[in-house]
C-alpha cells in the first residue's frame, strides 16, 4: 500500500493541496480526477519519486516496482519498435542474463560451500524473475504492442519511422510489458482508436493485477476501468468508492450537505454575534458576553469552495441550407507517399448527408477517415468520383491542424475579435465564457495554452461565424471531461449538420443519429444512433 500523509505542496504561490491524505491500496483500480492546474500530475511525480513534497509523508514499501506512463515520452531512437518496449523491462532482461551466467557457472567444478551459496542467490533470482513474470517477457511485449495496434509486420521498424502519436502507444506498450505492482498512466487513451482503447480496457481488467491509478478524459474509460476515484480540488485531496459516474453524483450530494451545514452554521453564527452586539455593554451580561466569544473564536468555520462556473451562449441559428448538403459518388483517394509509391485509401464511395444528420464516421487507424472529412470540407481533392455541396451550405472545417494556424502571439480575445468582427465585447466575452475561458484567462496568449485550450478557441472561432455545416475531426483532442461535456451540449444545440470523427464513445453515444464506416477501401452505411451501430456491426 502507498500512503501520502498529511503532505503539502506548494507551486509557486499556488497551494495544490494543504496536509491532504490518500491511499493506494493494493490491486485497486483508481481515477484520478480534478480541474487542470489542480496537482494530478504533482501527485503522479510525488508517487514516482520525481517530486517531493514540501512537508508530509510519502511511504512506498520497499521493493515496490512502479511504472508511470506520461504524455512526455522523451526521444525514442536506435531500436526497432519491439526492442524499444523491452528496454522498459531492462530489469527483467539484466536478470535473466544474470540467471544464464549462474546457470552456467552451476556446470563448473566448485566446493560445496561455493555451490550452496550460488545455489542460494539463484533461488532468490528465480524467485524475483518469476515475480517480474519474466519467463513470457517476450510473448507478453509481442501482445501489448499488438493490442495497441502495432502488429507482427512493424515490430522491426525503426522507432524513428513513428509519428508521435505511434511513439506514444510505443512507450505505452513499455509500461505495459513491465507490469509493475503500482501503475500510473497519465491518459493513456491519447492517441488510441476506439479498437485499442477497448482492448487495454480489457487489458487492465483482465491481465494487470496490481494497483492502477489513472487519469482520462474517456468517461466511457474511467467508468469501465476505476472502481475509485481520488480528486484533487481546492488544495484538497478526497477519497470516493465506486466509478466515474458515482463520484459526479456523490460529489452533488455531498457538496449539497455541506451548504446545508454552511447555512445552519450561518445562522448560528448570526445569532451569536447579535447576542454580543446586544449586551456587550451591559456589565451584568458581561461573562455570558466572553464566553459566547470564546466559543464563536473556537468554531472551525465552514468554507465553500469556488464552483466552477460554466456560462450559458445562445448561438445564433444557423442560415438554413438544402436538404441536401453533400453528395459523393463513387469516391476514391490515392496518396502518394514520399517515395512515389500509391497508398490506396478508398474507393467507390456512394453516399449522402442530409440537412441537420449528425453523423459519425468510424473505422480503425488508417481506414482513411481523415481523409473523407478532408474531401467533404474540400481540403484536397478525391482521386475517383465526386463530392458536391448542396444550396446554402457554409462549412465550419476543425482539424488537428488548425490549432497549428492560430496566430501565436494574439490573446484569445483577439483571435475571436477578428473571427466575429461585429460583435461587441459582451458578446465576445459570453462565448468565450460558454468555453470555458473568464476572467483574466481571455488576455492570455495563445502560445501559452495547452492543447485543450487551444482546440477550444478554435471551436469556439468556427462557431462563432454562421456556419451550418460542422466537419469536425478529434474535436475532443486534448479536452478535458469537463471540455467535452460543455463541446456536447453545444454540438446537441446545434441546429444544423455535423459529420465528426471522434474517438470518445460516449460522446458519440449521446450525439449521432447515423454512422459511416469505413473499412477495407468501402463505407457502410448504419441508420440508427451509435448504440445501433454497435449493435449491428458486432453481431
Amino acid at each position: 500500500m502507498i500512503q501520502l500523509s498529511n503532505i503539502t505542496r506548494q507551486h509557486g504561490s499556488q497551494i495544490l493541496f494543504r496536509e491532504a491524505s490518500c491511499q493506494i491500496l493494493p490491486g485497486t483500480h483508481t481515477g484520478l480526477v480534478g480541474p487542470n492546474g489542480a496537482g494530478k500530475s504533482t501527485i503522479f511525480r510525488i508517487i514516482a519519486g520525481q517530486e517531493e513534497p514540501d512537508a508530509g509523508e510519502v511511504i512506498i514499501p520497499k521493493k515496490t516496482t512502479i511504472g508511470y506512463f506520461s504524455q512526455d515520452v522523451g526521444d525514442m531512437s536506435g531500436r526497432s519498435a519491439l526492442e524499444e518496449v523491452m528496454a522498459t523491462c531492462a530489469a527483467t532482461v539484466k536478470l535473466a542474463e544474470a540467471m544464464k551466467e549462474m546457470e552456467a557457472a552451476m556446470c563448473e567444478p566448485q566446493s560445496d560451500e561455493a555451490m550452496a551459496a550460488l545455489l542460494e542467490r539463484y533461488g532468490t533470482a528465480v524467485e524475483e524473475f518469476e515475480h517480474m513474470e519474466g519467463y513470457d517477457l517476450d510473448t507478453r511485449a509481442q501482445s501489448v504492442l499488438t493490442g495497441l495496434g502495432i502488429g507482427p509486420d512493424r515490430y522491426d521498424h525503426p522507432v524513428e519511422s513513428f509519428s508521435g502519436g505511434w511513439k506514444m502507444r510505443i512507450a505505452l506498450a513499455g509500461i505495459l510489458t513491465l507490469k509493475p505492482d503500482v501503475l500510473l498512466l497519465d491518459e493513456p487513451t491519447n492517441h488510441l482508436d476506439v479498437e485499442s482503447i477497448i482492448w487495454l480496457e480489457e487489458w487492465l481488467s483482465t491481465e494487470f493485477s496490481g494497483s492502477l491509478l489513472m487519469t482520462s478524459h474517456d468517461r466511457d474509460f474511467m467508468n469501465r476501468v476505476v472502481s475509485r476515484i481520488i480528486e484533487v480540488a481546492n488544495s484538497a485531496i478526497t477519497t470516493y468508492g465506486g466509478n466515474y459516474d458515482f463520484y459526479e453524483k456523490e460529489r452533488d450530494i455531498r457538496r449539497e450537505q455541506l451548504l446545508a451545514s454552511f447555512k445552519r452554521q450561518q445562522d448560528m453564527l448570526a445569532k451569536e454575534e447579535e447576542f454580543i452586539a446586544r449586551f456587550a455593554a451591559r456589565a451584568s451580561h458581561a461573562a455570558q458576553v466572553q464566553s459566547r466569544v470564546k466559543k464563536i473564536d473556537k468554531i472551525e468555520r465552514i468554507e465553500i469552495p469556488a464552483e466552477e462556473r460554466t456560462v450559458r451562449f445562445d448561438f445564433a441559428e444557423p442560415p438554413r441550407s438544402g436538404d441536401d448538403v453533400a453528395a459523393f459518388v463513387e469516391l476514391g483517394k490515392v496518396w502518394i507517399t514520399p517515395d512515389g509509391k500509391e497508398k490506396p485509401v478508398f474507393h467507390g464511395v456512394t453516399g449522402m448527408v442530409k440537412r441537420q444528420n449528425k453523423i459519425a464516421v468510424v473505422g480503425v487507424n488508417g481506414a482513411g477517415k481523415s481523409t473523407f472529412l478532408k474531401i467533404l470540407a474540400h481540403q484536397t481533392e478525391p482521386t475517383a468520383g465526386s463530392v458536391v455541396s448542396g444550396a446554402n451550405v457554409e462549412i465550419g472545417y476543425f482539424s488537428q491542424h488548425a490549432m497549428e494556424l492560430l496566430e501565436p502571439r494574439k490573446t484569445i480575445f483577439e483571435t475571436l475579435q477578428d473571427a466575429m468582427p461585429q460583435a461587441n465585447i459582451g458578446t465576445i466575452r459570453n462565448l468565450l465564457g460558454a468555453f470555458l475561458f473568464s476572467g483574466d484567462t481571455v488576455d492570455k496568449r495563445i502560445e501559452n495554452l495547452s492543447g485543450g485550450e487551444k482546440s477550444r478557441v478554435v471551436l469556439a472561432t468556427i462557431l462563432a461565424r454562421p456556419v451550418n455545416f460542422l466537419i469536425l475531426d478529434e474535436p475532443t483532442n486534448h479536452l478535458d471531461i469537463r471540455s467535452r461535456e460543455m463541446l456536447l451540449e453545444t454540438l446537441k444545440n446545434f441546429g444544423g449538420t455535423i459529420v465528426l470523427v471522434s474517438h470518445d464513445r460516449h460522446f458519440l453515444r449521446l450525439l449521432v443519429d447515423r454512422v459511416f464506416e469505413v473499412d477495407h477501401g468501402e463505407m457502410r452505411v448504419y441508420e440508427g444512433t451509435y448504440d445501433y451501430y454497435l449493435s449491428k456491426s458486432h453481431q
